[in-house]
């Protein structure tokens, strides 16, 4: 005798769901329209809404125009700059152009290539690369993907990166951003990840090594971490920056040490200095650096910093912010944000000593502690919600640059972490190795952040993101693929789209 279904039936469903939307309802009401939570868009769930193919015909042209028009903006100063990149190819046995390999490799990345087996198989299709070719003029051949595999071996990726940061340069100078920074300083956040991971030693003397628990024993693993740099802005909009791999020839062999991420953050700091000398940077770290040479660092080459503090961390530091606090009762304040009731308070000019001997650092300290209400999914019940954050501020709290500071700045750190789940899980295939060449590598993972930027700007203009509001990110990005990879788009309509002049209006 079979035992009875546990799943709720139809009409259960019905009546959890009304009562879901029911509370949602009241909690909309009871708050206000002033505390209301700001609804997130979702992809529609009806059928295709192309009833003709001229309908569908218009659809396509448009989502092209919307996202090739972003490029058009940005593309000639990226091609010059990748055209001034010296040739490490022997001359008389050049089959293609070195603008034109590493053009062909961002279009693989643009259009998220999974491989390179992929793309060679892809972007030769006839119509395909007719098409591209009258959208970018400067695509005069097609290489194959180990041509770039080879290229990209020989090439000196911080060429490759200072093409990536003089475009970044060109937008803040004709301040694409300005809206976004705060307190006139632009956000940048700086993480670490892992790449790729290998069992096995393969020889590669760059690739970080460990032991790895296994069914048969104990086995080694090589593998690749980067520490990441992006502008973070509260909008939602995430500009990839650089990249920093740890690498075992940076480590201490004498000592048995490999290269750390603290390490690599010290080398990160002083490029990025390097190429924005007079920009003021906010720098937004998470709970691995509070610490008292990296904070001496961050001040010695940026100024600013905001930097998450775990419960659990700096002793000494809670131990005099808990004696400091009674004396400076008056530094809190209440705040509603986002339909959450925020109570701020802060203590400024805590003493840390990191050694005894040495000068002590001057920091400040500000938590947040912060209430809401929520719809429980499984009970439909309304419950309450609380939360803390806290943040070591390398500049005294204020009152009235509270909100800015840490809303707006300090909360959307997580900016680049959502980032690189978009990068590993959403086309732009982070962890896929592309070559096992070191220098290959890095040059292919420069290539796909300089994809994820174009496609990131296209994102945030006018034009896309109303399509994307509708249809969702992943599958704008197929469309515009696959109306490229099929013949949608006639000669004459590419023609007079090329004669439009492109417009890069951010939201």
């Amino acid at each position: 005798m079979s035992k009875p279904s546990r799943r709720p039936t139809r009409e259960a469903r019905k009546t959890h769901h009304a009562q879901v939307q029911a509370a949602r309802q009241t909690l909309a009401r009871d708050q206000g329209a002033s505390l209301a939570l700001p609804k997130r868009p979702s992809v529609s769930n009806t059928r295709c809404p192309y009833r003709t193919p001229a309908e569908e015909q218009a659809a396509r042209e448009e989502a092209v125009a919307a996202q090739l028009s972003a490029y058009r903006c940005v593309l000639p100063q990226l091609l010059k700059k990748l055209a001034k990149i010296p040739e490490p190819r022997q001359p008389k046995k050049l089959k293609h152009k070195l603008p034109v390999v590493l053009l062909s490799g961002l279009l693989r990345c643009v259009f998220q290539m999974a491989s390179r087996r992929e793309a060679n198989a892809e972007l030769s299709k006839p119509v395909f690369f007719n098409t591209l070719q009258q959208l970018f003029p400067d695509l005069e051949t097609l290489p194959q993907a180990e041509t770039l595999n080879r290229v990209l071996a020989r090439l000196e990726v911080a060429q490759l990166e200072a093409a990536h940061i003089a475009l970044v340069q060109q937008l803040i100078r004709t301040k694409k951003f300005q809206r976004y920074v705060v307190e006139q300083r632009s956000p940048i956040a700086i993480d670490g990840t892992q790449k790729l991971v290998r069992t096995g030693q393969w020889g590669g003397e760059d690739w970080l090594e460990r032991r790895h628990e296994s069914e048969e024993g104990p086995r080694g693993q090589q593998y690749v971490y980067g520490l990441e740099a992006n502008l973070v802005f509260h909008t939602g909009l995430t500009v990839p920056l650089l990249s920093e791999f740890l690498s075992s020839a940076a480590g201490d062999p004498d000592d048995h040490k490999q290269d750390c991420e603290r390490k690599a953050f010290q080398r990160l700091a002083r490029r990025l200095k390097g190429y924005f000398k007079r920009l003021p940077i906010l720098l937004l770290l998470d709970g691995l650096y509070p610490n008292g040479p990296l904070m001496e660092y961050c001040q010695r080459y940026h100024g600013e910093y905001l930097i998450v503090l775990p419960n659990k961390s700096w002793p000494s530091v809670w131990e005099e912010v808990e004696s400091l606090r009674p004396w400076q009762a008056q530094n809190c304040r209440v705040h509603t944000w986002r339909g959450r009731q925020q109570h701020f308070w802060w203590v400024n000019d805590i003493d840390y000593y990191s050694d005894p001997d040495t000068k002590p650092l001057r920091v400040h300290g500000v938590s947040c502690e912060e209430h809401w209400q929520e719809v429980e999914r499984e009970s439909g019940r309304i419950v309450e919600k609380s939360s803390r954050h806290v943040w070591i501020s390398s500049r005294a709290v204020r009152r009235d640059t509270l909100h800015d500071r840490c809303n707006l700045g300090a909360r959307y750190r997580w900016g680049i972490e959502i980032n690189m789940q978009v990068e590993k899980r959403q086309g732009y295939h982070y962890e896929h190795a592309f070559s096992y060449n070191w220098h290959a590598m890095k040059g292919f993972h420069q290539l796909m952040r300089l994809a994820h930027l174009l496609n990131a700007l296209a994102q945030y203009t006018r034009r896309v993101a109303q399509q994307v509001r509708t249809m969702g990110v992943a599958a704008f990005l197929r469309l515009v693929r696959d109306t490229c990879a099929h013949p949608w788009l006639a000669p004459q309509w590419i023609a007079q789209f090329l004669a439009t002049p492109g417009q890069l209006r951010l939201e």
